[in-house]
């Protein structure tokens, strides 16, 4: 981890019980990884199992070593199963980061399908919305949590370039962020999101051609794409109680200032 963040310990983050969804890689996997580093113990889900098990071997070392919970996220039923596991690891749920995601592809509105609507929105709000569902009752019972969610900077910008359904799904995130923020106030469970920007990941790799990411990054005052570890630091923020126990309803901007509202 390069991230200056992560390598100072916050007292408060140390023995926190952390869920991360989509933790197996890039951003997801940084977070973990800074969670791990930190003293949280951490149950993270995701579909891709390879890579989620690598990181688990990766991480066996650390004396809370984070547990891997293989879990097609799109699936509702599948959602609901992985919950008696999460407390089992566990114990209890203080912090929820539902940072699984992705744009499935760019399409302009000729290509649009039901199908790929239904796709993105299973993927982007429908788990995101079920996990709330979930873990509000829990931390309700303890008396408290924090949930981080993971918006877009394409949720500001509309996503141009074919990437418009993923850009309003993670509006949705955005604006939900604010209602949940405000409906769960008085449970002492407060609701942020974390925004991206450009971040050189595989989703890049997959969907954004190179002419593409120096279009991208000349529009970036600082002048270059960020990476995963360089978001996991504003995740650590917003778990603390400490560091951040007056911010909710926030959305967090990290993308070098291409971006400024």
């Amino acid at each position: 981890m390069s991230n200056a963040m992560s390598h100072t310990v916050y007292p408060s983050l140390r023995d926190k019980r952390v869920v991360v969804t989509g933790g197996g890689s890039s951003i997801g996997a940084a977070i973990v990884e800074s969670f791990a580093q930190q003293g949280a113990h951490v149950a993270f889900l995701d579909i891709a199992e390879a890579e989620s098990r690598e990181l688990e071997r990766r991480l066996a070392d650390r004396p809370t070593r984070p547990r891997y919970y293989a879990c097609d996220l799109t699936d509702v039923a599948a959602i609901r199963a992985s919950f008696p596991y999460i407390r089992e690891q566990l114990g209890r749920i203080d912090v929820l980061i539902n940072n699984a995601g992705g744009m499935l592809g760019r399409r302009g509105i000729a290509e649009y399908s039901e199908e790929h609507l239904q796709s993105v929105l299973a993927l982007n709000v429908t788990q995101v919305v079920m996990f709330v569902h979930e873990v509000v009752p829990i931390m309700r019972r303890q008396g408290g949590g924090s949930i981080i969610n993971v918006s877009s900077i394409a949720a500001r910008t509309g996503g141009a370039g074919g990437a418009v359904l993923y850009a309003a799904a993670k509006g949705f995130i955005s604006t939900a962020t604010h209602g949940w923020a405000r409906e769960l106030a008085g449970d002492n469970i407060r609701v942020n999101a974390v925004s991206p920007g450009v971040v050189t990941t595989p989703f890049h790799e997959r969907y954004s051609t190179p002419a593409q990411l120096e279009t991208m990054r000349a529009s970036i005052p600082m002048g270059r794409l960020g990476t995963a570890d360089e978001c996991a630091g504003t995740f650590l923020y917003l778990a603390s109680d400490s560091l951040s126990g007056y911010v909710t309803g926030q959305v967090v901007e990290v993308n070098g200032g291409q971006y400024m509202p």
